[in-house]
């Protein structure tokens, strides 16, 4: 019969497990073996799960997005080295956590595009990334200074699949008969954070 440990020494195996599992991390992340860093960041808008590459942000997931599929997904896109490793990511959980607060205007982190698309619908992000904090464009815009003016419907679709929402502000991006217009990560966190940084009013 399998006996259950006391309280006492299951605290004791549990900090034992954080600990060597934090050793494993900090090996891999001396050694150069971390390819893929992630970990969670709590926000207003629901908790998301950060990716990090030493190139830059190259995931941002929202709660409805399964935690398993996005570490298969970088697993298979990019590297099967990805490690939990919230010590790692603590200057971007940084940021987000400033941004939410109202502190932060600009994410200073760098972005790896690995996980963009490539084409019109990289350039759409990558003029997407330059939308000042606090103001908006439209998708016809944003097709327009992608290079293909017709495109308004490509350019939102481009903007539906981008990897990196909030650090790449497609929350920025509206239709021009007005409204705040659909968001990958559902409507009510666009509106969120389109209030949070004073667009939206109310």
């Amino acid at each position: 019969m399998i006996q259950e440990l006391d309280p006492v020494r299951r605290a004791d195996v549990d900090r034992a497990s954080r600990l060597a599992a934090e050793r494993v991390v900090e090996r891999a992340r001396r050694e150069r073996l971390e390819d893929v860093m992630v970990a969670t960041v709590d926000s207003p808008v629901g908790t998301l799960l950060v990716a990090a590459t030493p190139r830059g942000v190259v995931r941002v997931a929202f709660p409805e997005e399964p935690e398993e599929a996005v570490l298969e997904e970088l697993a298979a896109d990019l590297s099967p080295r990805v490690l939990a490793d919230p010590r790692g990511m603590d200057a971007v959980r940084r940021q987000f956590e400033e941004y939410f607060r109202g502190r932060r205007r600009r994410f200073e982190t760098r972005v790896d595009w690995s996980l963009a698309p490539s084409g019109f619908s990289r350039r759409v992000l990558e003029q997407t990334a330059r939308i000042p904090y606090g103001t908006v464009s439209t998708y016809g815009e944003m097709a327009k200074r992608a290079g293909s003016p017709r495109a308004a419907r490509a350019a939102g679709n481009a903007l539906h699949d981008n990897p990196v929402p909030i650090v790449v502000p497609c929350h920025r991006v509206v239709p021009a008969s007005g409204g705040v217009g659909r968001y990958g990560g559902s409507e009510w966190r666009k509106e969120w954070l389109l209030r949070l940084e004073g667009w939206l009013q109310g």
